[in-house]
Protein backbone atom coordinates (compact mmCIF):
# COMPACT_ATOMS: atom_id res chain seq x y z
CA UNK A 1 0.00 0.00 0.00
CA UNK A 2 1.59 3.36 -0.89
CA UNK A 3 1.53 6.07 1.44
CA UNK A 4 -0.72 8.82 1.50
CA UNK A 5 1.36 11.28 1.69
CA UNK A 6 5.34 11.73 2.47
CA UNK A 7 4.53 12.54 5.45
CA UNK A 8 3.14 9.03 5.94
CA UNK A 9 6.44 7.75 6.00
CA UNK A 10 7.49 9.50 8.86
CA UNK A 11 8.05 8.60 12.78
CA UNK A 12 5.39 10.01 14.83
CA UNK A 13 7.62 12.44 16.79
CA UNK A 14 8.73 13.93 13.73
CA UNK A 15 5.28 14.20 12.34
CA UNK A 16 4.58 15.90 16.29
CA UNK A 17 7.50 18.02 15.80
CA UNK A 18 6.36 19.27 12.40
CA UNK A 19 3.02 19.65 13.37
CA UNK A 20 4.08 21.76 16.60
CA UNK A 21 6.22 23.88 13.73
CA UNK A 22 3.46 24.10 10.98
CA UNK A 23 2.23 27.34 10.04
CA UNK A 24 -1.00 28.19 11.24
CA UNK A 25 -3.55 26.70 9.10
CA UNK A 26 -1.50 23.99 7.92
CA UNK A 27 -2.33 20.74 9.08
CA UNK A 28 -0.63 17.95 7.00
CA UNK A 29 1.37 16.50 9.98
CA UNK A 30 -1.21 15.86 12.22
CA UNK A 31 -3.74 14.62 9.65
CA UNK A 32 -0.83 11.91 9.44
CA UNK A 33 -1.36 11.40 12.47
CA UNK A 34 -4.23 10.76 12.55
CA UNK A 35 -4.42 8.60 9.85
CA UNK A 36 -1.88 6.52 11.42
CA UNK A 37 -4.04 6.03 14.48
CA UNK A 38 -7.72 6.10 13.17
CA UNK A 39 -8.74 3.14 12.78
CA UNK A 40 -7.82 2.05 16.17
CA UNK A 41 -8.96 4.79 18.52
CA UNK A 42 -12.22 4.04 16.81
CA UNK A 43 -12.80 0.79 17.32
CA UNK A 44 -11.59 0.78 20.94
CA UNK A 45 -14.02 4.61 21.31
CA UNK A 46 -16.31 1.36 20.03
CA UNK A 47 -15.44 -1.27 22.77
CA UNK A 48 -15.28 1.19 25.44
CA UNK A 49 -18.75 2.70 25.06
CA UNK A 50 -20.32 -0.19 23.21
CA UNK A 51 -22.15 3.09 20.96
CA UNK A 52 -20.95 1.91 17.69
CA UNK A 53 -22.86 4.68 16.44
CA UNK A 54 -20.81 6.98 18.38
CA UNK A 55 -17.24 5.67 17.69
CA UNK A 56 -16.09 8.21 15.13
CA UNK A 57 -17.91 10.95 16.44
CA UNK A 58 -15.80 9.66 19.91
CA UNK A 59 -12.94 9.56 17.75
CA UNK A 60 -13.33 12.81 16.04
CA UNK A 61 -13.71 14.50 19.68
CA UNK A 62 -10.50 12.57 20.57
CA UNK A 63 -8.38 13.91 17.27
CA UNK A 64 -9.62 17.45 18.26
CA UNK A 65 -8.65 17.73 21.82
CA UNK A 66 -5.34 15.67 20.81
CA UNK A 67 -4.39 18.61 18.40
CA UNK A 68 -5.76 21.65 20.63
CA UNK A 69 -3.67 19.97 23.38
CA UNK A 70 -0.57 19.30 21.03
CA UNK A 71 1.72 22.06 22.45
CA UNK A 72 0.95 20.39 25.97
CA UNK A 73 2.66 17.03 24.19
CA UNK A 74 6.05 16.69 26.34
CA UNK A 75 7.27 13.63 24.87
CA UNK A 76 8.00 11.18 27.68
CA UNK A 77 5.49 8.94 25.87
CA UNK A 78 4.80 7.94 22.59
CA UNK A 79 1.92 10.13 20.82
CA UNK A 80 0.25 6.60 20.65
CA UNK A 81 0.21 6.71 24.20
CA UNK A 82 -1.15 10.25 25.04
CA UNK A 83 -3.47 9.50 22.35
CA UNK A 84 -4.91 6.43 24.16
CA UNK A 85 -5.31 8.16 27.62
CA UNK A 86 -6.92 11.20 25.82
CA UNK A 87 -9.26 8.72 24.35
CA UNK A 88 -10.18 6.65 27.61
CA UNK A 89 -11.15 9.80 29.58
CA UNK A 90 -12.82 11.35 26.53
CA UNK A 91 -15.01 8.02 26.62
CA UNK A 92 -14.89 7.15 30.01
CA UNK A 93 -16.39 10.60 30.65
CA UNK A 94 -19.27 10.32 27.93
CA UNK A 95 -19.83 7.08 29.42
CA UNK A 96 -20.73 9.26 32.92
CA UNK A 97 -22.67 11.23 31.37
CA UNK A 98 -24.68 8.27 29.32
CA UNK A 99 -25.50 7.11 32.60
CA UNK A 100 -27.97 10.13 33.31
CA UNK A 101 -29.29 10.39 29.82
CA UNK A 102 -30.48 6.87 29.70
CA UNK A 103 -34.12 6.30 29.09
CA UNK A 104 -36.16 3.90 27.06
CA UNK A 105 -39.87 3.61 26.46
CA UNK A 106 -41.10 0.31 27.87
CA UNK A 107 -43.55 0.22 25.00
CA UNK A 108 -40.56 -0.56 22.30
CA UNK A 109 -40.69 -3.21 20.73
CA UNK A 110 -38.35 -6.18 20.73
CA UNK A 111 -37.35 -4.48 23.71
CA UNK A 112 -37.09 -7.65 26.30
CA UNK A 113 -35.54 -9.43 23.56
CA UNK A 114 -32.69 -6.91 23.23
CA UNK A 115 -32.06 -6.91 27.40
CA UNK A 116 -31.43 -10.56 27.37
CA UNK A 117 -29.92 -11.05 24.26
CA UNK A 118 -26.65 -13.07 25.13
CA UNK A 119 -24.26 -14.25 22.82
CA UNK A 120 -25.52 -17.41 21.49
CA UNK A 121 -23.53 -20.44 19.58
CA UNK A 122 -26.64 -20.14 16.59
CA UNK A 123 -26.10 -16.74 16.31
CA UNK A 124 -24.79 -15.79 12.70
CA UNK A 125 -21.00 -15.23 12.65
CA UNK A 126 -20.09 -13.09 9.87
CA UNK A 127 -16.11 -13.16 10.74
CA UNK A 128 -13.85 -13.00 13.86
CA UNK A 129 -14.23 -9.03 14.55
CA UNK A 130 -17.87 -9.82 14.92
CA UNK A 131 -17.61 -12.36 17.19
CA UNK A 132 -14.85 -10.29 19.11
CA UNK A 133 -17.57 -7.61 18.84
CA UNK A 134 -20.48 -9.66 20.42
CA UNK A 135 -18.73 -11.36 23.30
CA UNK A 136 -17.26 -7.64 23.92
CA UNK A 137 -20.76 -5.75 23.80
CA UNK A 138 -21.77 -8.64 25.85
CA UNK A 139 -19.52 -8.22 28.91
CA UNK A 140 -20.73 -6.28 32.17
CA UNK A 141 -18.91 -2.17 32.19
CA UNK A 142 -17.02 -3.31 35.16
CA UNK A 143 -15.23 -6.52 33.54
CA UNK A 144 -15.06 -5.11 29.98
CA UNK A 145 -13.48 -2.02 30.44
CA UNK A 146 -10.83 -2.86 32.19
CA UNK A 147 -9.85 -5.92 29.62
CA UNK A 148 -10.13 -3.44 27.03
CA UNK A 149 -7.74 -1.26 28.46
CA UNK A 150 -5.32 -3.92 29.44
CA UNK A 151 -5.69 -6.25 26.07
CA UNK A 152 -6.25 -3.20 23.19
CA UNK A 153 -4.69 -0.73 24.59
CA UNK A 154 -1.75 -2.52 26.48
CA UNK A 155 -2.23 -0.20 29.64
CA UNK A 156 -0.28 -1.05 32.68
CA UNK A 157 -2.01 -2.43 35.70
CA UNK A 158 -1.19 0.61 37.73
CA UNK A 159 -2.85 3.24 35.18
CA UNK A 160 -5.98 1.08 34.45
CA UNK A 161 -6.29 0.87 38.44
CA UNK A 162 -5.65 4.47 38.99
CA UNK A 163 -8.00 5.71 35.51
CA UNK A 164 -10.85 3.43 37.09
CA UNK A 165 -10.41 4.30 41.21
CA UNK A 166 -9.93 0.38 41.94
CA UNK A 167 -6.89 -0.97 44.26
CA UNK A 168 -4.40 -2.92 41.75
CA UNK A 169 -5.61 -6.56 43.00
CA UNK A 170 -9.10 -5.71 41.98
CA UNK A 171 -8.16 -4.70 38.15
CA UNK A 172 -5.93 -8.31 38.34
CA UNK A 173 -9.18 -9.86 39.65
CA UNK A 174 -11.45 -8.44 37.23
CA UNK A 175 -9.00 -8.54 33.92
CA UNK A 176 -8.87 -12.11 34.81
CA UNK A 177 -12.38 -12.63 35.16
CA UNK A 178 -13.02 -10.74 32.25
CA UNK A 179 -10.60 -13.01 29.91
CA UNK A 180 -12.16 -15.88 31.19
CA UNK A 181 -15.85 -14.57 30.60
CA UNK A 182 -14.80 -13.23 26.87
CA UNK A 183 -13.46 -16.65 25.98
CA UNK A 184 -16.42 -18.34 27.19
CA UNK A 185 -18.67 -16.27 24.82
CA UNK A 186 -16.22 -15.93 22.07
CA UNK A 187 -16.13 -19.75 21.98
CA UNK A 188 -19.92 -19.91 22.06
CA UNK A 189 -20.39 -17.79 18.92
CA UNK A 190 -18.04 -20.17 17.20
Amino acid sequence: MRPESPLDELEDADLVARALDARPGDHRAFDALVRRHRAHVITNCRYITRAPSEAEDLAQDVFVKAFFALDRFEGRAQFKTWVRRIKLNHCLNWLAKQKHRRTTDIETPGLEAAATMQVRPEAPRHDERQAIALALDALPDTLRLPLVMRDLDQLPYQDIADQLGLTLSAVKMRIKRGREQFRELYEGAA
